[in-house]
C-alpha cells in the first residue's frame, strides 16, 4: 500500500513538471504553526489558490488534496520524509484541471471561482488532534487543526463573503469533505449556498475475501494514532465507535448540508484494499486480478460483482435523500474529476448521458437533480477509460 502511494505522489510531481507555468504556486501559511496546526513533520500547511475574477469573484470552492494514510509510528515516519507529510517536500506548483480548471470550456460552472487545493500532509483526512509531540519520533498528529486553519484563512481572504462555496476532495480529501461538511456550511455565511462533492471518497465498511473486514481494522489504527475521534462528526460518534464514523454510510444519514457523490462502483483503491488487501490474501491469488479486472477468473468476477452489490448498499442513505447527488459508474477508477479528459472530455465516463461536470453543475445550482447508477457490470459502460485514474 505505501508504495502505490508513493507512487501516486510521483505521478503528481511529472504532471506538475508536464504542465509548467500554467500551474498554480504554492501558499505556505506560516501563521498556522504557532497555533499547532502542522504537518507530520512540523512544518507549515500549505495550499494553492487560484483567485476567482467576474461572475465568480464571491464562490469558492475548496479541493482538499488525497494520498491514503498513516496507521503507525513506522508508517507516519516514512510519510513525513515525502510531500504527504511534510510541506518541505510539495512541489511549488501545481496544474489545476478538472474541477478545478480555470476555462469554460472544460469547467464552465466554476472555472472563475476562486479555486483553492489544500496539500495533504497529515496521513488522517485531516482529523487527526494530538497535543502531545513524542520527542522519539518528533511525529505532529495535527489534521484536525491544519483543516481549520486554512478555512480560517480563507476565510479571513474574502471567503467571509462567499455567496456559493463547495467543500471537495479527491480520495482520502475526499473523506475529509465528507466529515467536514456540516463544519464548513456553518462557518460559512447563513446565505451562501453551500455544498459538498466526494470525488471517490466513499470508502464502505465492506467485507473482504477473508470475510472479515479488514478495512474496519486499518481505520481504527489511523483514529486511535491520529486522536481523531474528537473530531469526528458528533452524530455518528455518539451512536458508534469512532473508527466507524470514518465510513461515510455512518456519517451521510445525519449530515444537514447538500451532498455530491462521484464514484465507480469497482473503484480501483477500494478493490485493492477494501475487498482484496494483501494482508488478508495469504495466497497472493488476487494480485493480478484487483489491478486489472480482465485478468481476474469467473469466481473472482463474482466476488467483485458483490463488491459492487455492497458499495450499493452502503450508498443507500445518498440515494435515498433528494437533496444529494449521485454519479455511480462501472469504471475501474479512483478519483475522476480531477483531470479536464475524466471532468467533462469528449472521452471521458458518462452515467444517464451526462458528464459528471455536468451532472455536478447541474446538482448545485438546482438546474436538475441527478443520481443515477451505471450498468452493473465492469465492462458494461464504453466512456470507461481503460486506465483507472488516480490523483
Amino acid at each position: 500500500m505505501e508504495k502505490l502511494k508513493q507512487c501516486w505522489s510521483s505521478l503528481v510531481v511529472l504532471a506538475v513538471v508536464v504542465i509548467g507555468t500554467g500551474a498554480v504556486p504554492i501558499t505556505y501559511l506560516q501563521s498556522a504553526v504557532a497555533k499547532g496546526a502542522v504537518c507530520l513533520d512540523g512544518s507549515a500547511p500549505a495550499y494553492h489558490f487560484d483567485k476567482g475574477f467576474g461572475s465568480g469573484v464571491n464562490n469558492w470552492i475548496v479541493h482538499m488534496e488525497g494520498g491514503g494514510w498513516c496507521t503507525d509510528v513506522a508508517s507516519c515516519s516514512a510519510r513525513k520524509n515525502t510531500m504527504k507529510g511534510s510541506s518541505k517536500f510539495m512541489n511549488k506548483d501545481f496544474g489545476f484541471s478538472g474541477i478545478l480548471g480555470g476555462k469554460q470550456n472544460t469547467n464552465p460552472d466554476f472555472y472563475n471561482w476562486n479555486r483553492i487545493k489544500v496539500r495533504y500532509c497529515d496521513g488522517s483526512s485531516f482529523t487527526g488532534n494530538v497535543e502531545a509531540v513524542n520527542p522519539a519520533n518528533k511525529l505532529f498528529f495535527r489534521g484536525a487543526r491544519v483543516w481549520r486553519a486554512v478555512i480560517d484563512d480563507l476565510m479571513a481572504k474574502g471567503m467571509k463573503n462567499a455567496q456559493n462555496a463547495i467543500l471537495s476532495g479527491c480520495s482520502a480529501g475526499a473523506l475529509a469533505a465528507i466529515l467536514h461538511c456540516d463544519t464548513f456550511r456553518a462557518i460559512l455565511p447563513p446565505t451562501a449556498r453551500v455544498k459538498c462533492v466526494s470525488d471517490a471518497g466513499y470508502f464502505i465498511h465492506g467485507t473482504d475475501i477473508s470475510g472479515g473486514s479488514y478495512i474496519q481494522t486499518y481505520y481504527s489504527k489511523v483514529v486511535a494514532l491520529h486522536g481523531s475521534a474528537k473530531s469526528l462528526p458528533v452524530s455518528c460518534t455518539s451512536k458508534m465507535k469512532p473508527e466507524l464514523c470514518f465510513f461515510p454510510q455512518n456519517v451521510v444519514p445525519s449530515m444537514r448540508t447538500p451532498l455530491f457523490v462521484i464514484n465507480a462502483a469497482f473503484d480501483s483503491w477500494q478493490i485493492k484494499n477494501v475487498l482484496a488487501p494483501t494482508a488478508v490474501d495469504k495466497r497472493k491469488e488476487w494480485k493480478n486480478c484487483k489491478l486489472d479486472l480482465k485478468k481476474c477468473t469467473a469466481a473472482q468476477l463474482k466476488t467483485v460483482q458483490g463488491f459492487r452489490d455492497q458499495m450499493m448498499r452502503a450508498l443507500s442513505p445518498v440515494h435515498s435523500t433528494p437533496s444529494r447527488g449521485l454519479f455511480l459508474d462501472s469504471c475501474h477508477a479512483h478519483c475522476q474529476g480531477g483531470s479536464a479528459a475524466s471532468w467533462s472530455g469528449a472521452k471521458g465516463p458518462q452515467v444517464a448521458n451526462s458528464k459528471i461536470s455536468q451532472a455536478v453543475g447541474n446538482w448545485f445550482y438546482g438546474r436538475s437533480a441527478f443520481q443515477k447508477i451505471d450498468c452493473p457490470s465492469p465492462i458494461c459502460n464504453p466512456t470507461c477509460p481503460a486506465i483507472s485514474t488516480d490523483e
